[in-house]
């Protein structure tokens, strides 16, 4: 017999974590979702399910996130998966973007994930068991152009995810990064992704060409959300479940095509890499 989960999934209330909420409340889970504004309108799209429990917390405020963990712990009594989900893209070249707004693009997307993270931990540390998921990127695996800024958050999420896994282990509790690829949410469309307030000519033929190409691709995505969230609801069932998980075939293609870059360069300059050592390593023998 199927053991009910408790999830808490924050940025649920559209895109992934929507999609992830109904899916789970689909199999029989209890699902504490979060969202910045509007909880009832969340509630209502969800039909009040009586398994359902919204409540209002920005992830970039750790005052509103450890009163929302506790909320939804008093309601459920646990949590068994945390999904790290809320999160924006912002298209810039790097040198573009504002301190302010590299600020911002960060304290969402890698700050708040850590806030939420630290708030959840001690709950699974207490239950010795517990499963952590990250929405990551298919730009965690490799740089494009107008995208470079938002995918290092990515690779944050990735590098955090890696650090947590190995501390939490001996723990009982998994870790997985999960990479999406480009999948029909709302992630392309004007009301969602941020573009930088100051333009710079000289990457037009470049990061110009995202700009230009985002609201085109948006809905024409490959990747179905809701054939996302089936993924989601698998690996949280899953008993050995994986580090990483790219997830779409773009995001496989990305994650190859950088392995061989990286493989190749790293072939092509191993002599100098491996070149730095003393020449006579110093001993006590030596010494003498």
């Amino acid at each position: 017999m199927k053991t009910q989960k408790v999830w808490f999934i924050t940025g649920a209330s559209r895109g992934f974590g929507l999609e992830i909420a109904r899916a789970a409340l689909a199999a029989g889970d209890q699902v504490i979702a979060t969202v910045r504004s509007q909880p009832a309108q969340l509630a209502t799209t969800l039909h009040n399910h009586p398994d359902l429990y919204v409540v209002q917390m920005d992830v970039t405020q750790e005052d509103q996130v450890q009163e929302a963990v506790k909320q939804g712990i008093a309601r459920f009594d646990r949590v068994d998966v945390l999904v790290n989900n809320a999160g924006y893209g912002m298209v810039t070249a790097i040198e573009e973007a504002t301190d302010a707004e590299v600020h911002k693009q960060y304290d969402t997307n890698v700050f708040g994930l850590l806030n939420v993270t630290r708030a959840v931990l001690p709950y699974l540390r207490q239950q010795k068991s517990g499963h952590v998921i990250n929405i990551s990127s298919l730009f965690g695996y490799d740089a494009v152009p107008g995208w470079g800024l938002y995918g290092s958050t990515k690779f944050a999420v990735e590098g955090l995810s890696k650090g947590l896994a190995v501390e939490l282990a001996p723990l009982g509790i998994h870790v997985t990064s999960v990479a999406p690829g480009l999948f029909t949410t709302d992630f392309l469309s004007t009301e969602s992704y941020v573009a930088a307030k100051t333009i710079i000519a000289d990457y037009q033929g470049t990061v110009g060409l995202v700009r230009k190409g985002a609201d085109t691709l948006h809905g024409q995505q490959p990747g179905d959300p809701k054939k996302f969230a089936q993924v989601i609801i698998q690996l949280a069932n899953t008993e050995r479940p994986p580090l990483h998980l790219p997830v779409g075939k773009d995001t496989i293609a990305m994650y190859q095509s950088n392995a061989a870059k990286m493989a190749q360069e790293i072939e092509a300059w191993l002599p100098v890499a491996t070149s730095t050592d003393h020449d006579q390593r110093i001993t006590a023998s030596t010494i003498a």
